[in-house]
């Protein structure tokens, strides 16, 4: 069992849980209809997973190069069983989001074709980060579906605004993570890194003034609450830059891999303050339900690598 965990990288997977749990709770205003939630969390997941899976199969000579110690080059799985273990993690996100309504199906469908189409032949091209951010935004939006009647509805503020600026997020990441092994890199880590606080801006814009500038209203009490949310906001922006910054300044794998662990742990801290920022004092027990993802993604991540 545990290296087919490995294969899929299990721990990366409560982040996409984070997301889906963040863009449910936007659109929903609470975790309700729970069936609803749960099917998504099912076609979340087994996507999620499955596009892990897929990542190796088609990195396999790659791997055997670089990363001889991964499941499929090492010999601990063969070809043949990583590609049934991903198409049976595919086909049950799939059938959760059949089972959820058209909307789902019609967007799981989208995010599956992107996670394939990253895999299999973006992810060595100038557009393979815009991809993966895509893939993020997908999902988020994926996560809203079961609010509305159509395609379209999903397509719409607030929740939109949100996908997309996770979506930047994510390509800086993607940046940053593919420069782990260049040498002069500094350049372009700090690129990623603007990239980077590029979404993260956006997020903070979104919460503080461009609701309210669309007419509408965020359910916080006042002034003073939206102040102190964006106060915390910047302490999560200045603990990744401070974190970032230290693997621009000493670039290599030591310090740029765990760096890369830390942005995508953040994604679950950032759902969980944006949902008290979204949704006000109320979503405290949501923000905190979803910040405790932070205890299984760490404590796995002590045996099972995220990258």
């Amino acid at each position: 069992m545990n290296v087919y965990l490995r294969l899929c990288r299990f721990p990366t997977v409560f982040t996409a849980i984070s997301n889906t749990l963040a863009g449910f709770l936007i659109a929903n205003g609470g975790l309700v209809p729970l069936t609803d939630l749960l099917l998504i969390l099912g076609s979340t997941i087994g996507i999620y997973l499955a596009g892990m899976v897929f990542n190796d199969i088609f990195d396999i000579e790659q791997d055997r190069e670089e990363r001889p110690s991964r499941p499929i080059p090492s010999g601990a799985i063969s070809p043949q069983a990583a590609l049934r273990f991903g198409a049976i993690l595919m086909g049950i996100g799939l059938l959760c989001a059949a089972i959820a309504g058209l909307p789902t199906l019609v967007l799981a469908i989208a995010l599956a074709a992107s996670v394939l189409a990253y895999d299999r032949y973006m992810k060595r091209t100038a557009l393979g980060p815009v991809f993966m951010g895509l893939c993020r935004t997908i999902n988020l939006l994926m996560a809203g579906s079961s609010a509305v009647d159509s395609v379209q509805g999903v397509f719409q503020q607030p929740l939109l605004w949100y996908a997309g600026a996770i979506g930047v997020y994510i390509v800086g990441v993607t940046l940053f993570a593919k420069r782990e092994a260049a040498e002069n890199s500094r350049g372009p880590l700090a690129l990623s890194l603007a990239v980077i606080d590029a979404g993260l801006c956006a997020i903070a814009f979104w919460i503080g003034r461009f609701a309210s500038s669309f007419g509408i209203d965020l359910p916080v009490a006042g002034d003073t609450d939206r102040v102190s949310i964006l106060f915390v906001w910047g302490v999560i922006f200045l603990t990744i830059n401070r974190r970032v910054m230290r693997a621009i300044s000493f670039p290599s794998p030591k310090t740029i891999q765990p760096a890369v662990g830390v942005l995508l742990l953040s994604l679950i801290v950032i759902d969980g303050m944006v949902i008290f920022g979204f949704l006000g004092s109320a979503a405290l027990p949501y923000s905190l339900t979803i910040l405790a993802l932070l205890i299984p993604a760490v404590v796995v991540r002590r045996w099972i690598p995220m990258t």
